[in-house]
């Protein structure tokens, strides 16, 4: 008896080493992959512009280069399928892809920092950037993935507070860390070093494992998991007719189109930050390095701690309501003083204001995405909501380009707010408790055909 209650006891800490039996390694997991892709995303989305905007480059010029490195994240739904359908199942269903695209993100980085003169190669510049954030896009999709397929429905919410906070303190020590190198050690210098961190964190993938019984590396034992084998799309006809059948749902259709306009919204910041207090108020790229992160880490230990809480405690859909109408409060407020813009204090709290404000919308966001997601095709339909934010940034950066040009700074604020109106307006018909019984039909459904054959 003593026998068999000890191999029980065995067997639960061995269970304990694999994401999907273990809640506490799941979020140390999931926070450095999280953490890791914040590493692309505050270089090449916010320290690189800064420092452009700095060295006089032209905001349309900014905008272009905002909108070549988004662009790759529009591009996730076509390699989300292909990781759905293809992968190795012994060493798990989204794990061998998150490890080759790291590798791949590592050699990006170091290909990117061998642009000997930016200033002057905005061309080859956009091209690498371009590169190395088609990496960076296809490491979100198998992490995404991932997420989506170990983390149970009831922990999605607390989970995407620790990871989407990991994510922004990421980008944001990124971000901070690759302003300070790119000033005292050169561009080329700096993206290197910032390369040898990504290969470090690489260990992180190699050492986990995603359920019992799958191989650690591939000359080590293991084979399939058994969940694993029913999850994964067996040919692309299922895969695509699956796709299909949960992305016309009403639910899918109008969060997708949400993602969207406040994906636009959000690119129009993204590229607007930079320029607005480098070139308009005549900040140094150190000085909005150092606000912007601060702003953000801030949001991100406020995200990590409190917003998954939060979200459990109001509904995703409520609280992106909140969210939403309390950033374009903000945001009018801000427009109304713009006599008041050399004031460091009201600069400083719209930077934090927006920073905590979209923080907690991104995580509320995710955790929709993620119980809207159908576990069949995780990868893909999840990163068609991904993608359809990632467009909408793109989109946002182009925009920008245009409306600096028409309207003076204040009337730029306001024009923003009509995003978060028709944002506002579209997440609201979503039925969450609806679509989910859909998806659990599709499930008996699928269970019904396949001992049918």
């Amino acid at each position: 008896m003593k026998s068999h209650d000890a191999q029980i006891e065995i067997n639960q800490l061995k269970k304990r080493g694999f994401l999907t039996e273990n809640a506490v390694l799941r979020y140390l997991v999931f926070s450095a992959l999280y953490a890791c892709e914040g590493i692309p995303i505050g270089v090449l989305f916010y320290a690189i512009p800064a420092w452009l905007a700095m060295n006089g480059i032209p905001a349309s010029d900014i905008a272009s280069y905002v909108a070549m490195v988004t662009l790759p994240w529009s591009f996730k739904l076509i390699m989300a399928p292909m990781m759905d359908r293809y992968t190795w199942l012994p060493m798990g269903r989204k794990r061998p892809w998150i490890i080759f695209s790291q590798a791949c993100l590592f050699l990006g980085f170091l290909a990117f920092g061998m642009v000997e003169d930016p200033l002057n190669e905005l061309g080859l510049l956009m091209t690498l950037g371009f590169i190395v954030s088609l990496f960076g896009a296809m490491q979100d999709i198998g992490i995404d993935g991932m997420a989506v397929d170990v983390i149970p429905l009831n922990q999605q919410a607390r989970a995407n507070g620790v990871m989407w906070g990991s994510r922004v303190i990421g980008q944001s020590l990124a971000l901070l860390g690759g302003t300070a190198l790119i000033n005292t050690i050169g561009f080329s210098n700096a993206i290197t070093f910032m390369s040898f961190i990504i290969i470090l964190l690489i260990m992180v993938p190699l050492f986990i494992r995603e359920r019992p019984g799958e191989k650690l590396f591939p000359w080590t034992s293991g084979k399939p998991n058994e969940t694993a084998i029913q999850a994964q799309s067996t040919n692309w006809k299922d895969l695509l007719k699956s796709l299909f059948k949960v992305t016309i749902l009403p639910s899918s259709f109008l969060l997708a189109i949400s993602m969207f306009i406040i994906g636009t919204f959000s690119g129009i910041y993204e590229t607007l930050l930079p320029i607005f207090t480098v070139q308009n108020l005549g900040w140094t790229n150190t000085e909005f390095s150092n606000v912007y992160s601060l702003a953000t880490i801030m949001a991100g230990f406020i995200g990590m701690f409190v917003g998954g809480v939060i979200i459990d405690l109001f509904g995703t859909k409520k609280m992106i309501a909140i969210i939403l109408t309390f950033m374009s409060i903000v945001i009018l407020s801000f427009s109304l003083v713009s006599s008041y813009w050399n004031s460091t204090f009201i600069i400083y709290s719209f930077v934090i204001l927006y920073s905590l404000s979209i923080t907690l919308y991104n995580i509320a966001a995710i955790a929709l995405s993620m119980k809207l997601s159908w576990n069949k095709i995780s990868a893909t339909q999840f990163t068609l909501f991904m993608m359809m934010n990632n467009l909408g940034i793109s989109a946002g950066a182009i925009i920008y380009g245009w409306v600096q040009e028409k309207f003076s700074w204040p009337l730029i604020f306001i024009f923003t707010l009509a995003f978060i109106v028709f944002g506002l307006l579209t997440f609201r018909f979503i039925k969450i408790k609806k679509h989910l019984e859909t998806i659990e039909f599709f499930n008996q459904s699928s269970k019904k055909h396949e001992s049918g054959k």
